[in-house]
């Protein structure tokens, strides 16, 4: 029996055969009903991923601490004697040396004390003299027997309190010209000068607020810089030793971070430690010693100190490898069924912010997907394709 439909209806009839054909072959090339798979129903294609094979290098952990310069040696000169500055023989920010003329206080007063002082001297000499003479005068008329003994003794006993009196007097001498010499100041050490409040003309004493001038002594300088307490901590952790001071003798050498970046071409020391934690910043402070034979580090500038860590055995990935999910750090590992794993890390970042070191999570010999991991899933198949390791970093930023 033969139906014959109108041409409109026939129409309708081929239109829906051909959407259902289009569906069905979608769903094959997408593997079924899911939209995965491949063609007939099959299995999801398999991409290439680049990975990198994880191998132990040596690499040198550091760590930049900010620090505040000061001379070894910050000498206030300050004037012991009262007057006018008379003359400033050296500018501010000038090379001294030690014994070098400084100052010169003028003090009137101080000279006349030396004058005063020596001429008391005369006058004790010319006692002196004069007791002596009667001395001598009286012994042969006590040994011939003319007068009598107790009158020698009483001649000798004048002579002791008339050569007292001189030792006396030239006592005030040295004093006196102890005081005139403090009119001149000079340097104590080698160094530079500071700043000069006090010009020509001013009126200064022992008792003034403020010092004539400030001498650094530059030829060692001082880092002083911080560590937390927890820095204190893993500090004392891995350092061997069973006082702190024998723990800073196995620290290795600090460099010194310029305030314009640069590296200080001399390596420096970390000698002393306080040891206790301030409350106020919860920090403790550390001194590191570096020479300066040139001049070129000032007291009061800044910079950071550097400290390092050789390690041995690190594992090196770029940070594009990994990604961060709910405060973790995760990277894809391949698996011996070359799916990809996600393993947790724990990582210190590279100062150029282009490389992790990994301290956990990670063993060498295994795989890790360098690109396209934002599109992978855990479990999915990949095909790894093994490229050059990372470039090896001399120095790694860490703790």
């Amino acid at each position: 029996m033969k139906i014959f439909l109108p041409g409109r209806a026939a129409l309708l009839l081929i239109l829906l055969s051909v959407a259902a054909c289009n569906s069905k072959k979608k769903d094959d090339e997408a593997g079924g009903p899911g939209g995965k798979g491949g063609k007939d129903g099959g299995p999801a294609p398999i991409k290439d991923y680049p990975v990198l094979v994880v191998r132990p290098d040596t690499v040198t952990l550091f760590q930049d601490y900010p620090a505040t310069i000061q001379g070894q040696q910050n000498v206030e000169i300050r004037p012991k004697v009262d007057g006018f500055v008379e003359a400033i023989y050296v500018d501010e920010g000038a090379s001294v040396k030690k014994g070098q003329k400084l100052f010169h206080i003028s003090a009137p007063q101080y000279e006349q004390e030396v004058r005063t002082a020596r001429a008391g001297i005369k006058t004790a000499q010319a006692d002196v003299d004069a007791a002596r003479m009667g001395v001598e005068k009286v012994r042969p008329l006590v040994e011939k027997g003319i007068i009598s003994k107790y009158q020698l003794e009483g001649a000798q006993y004048t002579l002791e309190s008339k050569e007292a009196a001189l030792a006396q007097a030239q006592a005030t001498l040295a004093n006196a010209l102890t005081n005139l010499g403090y009119t001149t100041i000079t340097s104590p050490v080698d160094g530079v000068m500071g700043t000069i409040p006090n010009k020509i003309g001013s009126l200064v004493s022992s008792t003034s607020a403020d010092p004539l001038t400030t001498i650094s002594s530059t030829g060692n300088v001082y880092a002083y810089f911080s560590l937390s307490e927890k820095a204190l901590l893993d500090f004392a952790r891995r350092r061997p030793g069973n006082t702190l001071q024998e723990k800073l003798s196995n620290v290795p050498d600090v460099l010194l971070v310029l305030a314009d970046g640069s590296v200080y071409p001399y390596h420096g020391r970390v000698k002393t430690a306080i040891g206790q934690i301030n409350t106020e910043t919860g920090a403790s402070s550390f001194r590191a010693t570096f020479p300066n034979p040139q001049g070129l580090l000032r007291s009061g500038s800044s910079g950071s100190v550097r400290t390092q860590r050789p390690m041995d055995n690190a594992l090196i990935i770029p940070q594009s490898a990994t990604y961060e999910l709910q405060g973790k750090r995760f990277a894809y590992v391949v698996g011996r069924d070359t799916a990809a794993h996600a393993a947790a890390i724990t990582v210190v970042p590279t100062p150029d912010g282009a490389s992790f070191v990994v301290q956990k999570g990670l063993k060498a010999g295994q795989q890790v997907v360098l690109e396209g991991i934002s599109g992978l899933k855990e479990g999915a198949k990949i095909r790894p394709k093994v490229v050059k390791a990372v470039p090896k970093k001399e120095d790694v930023a860490g703790g």
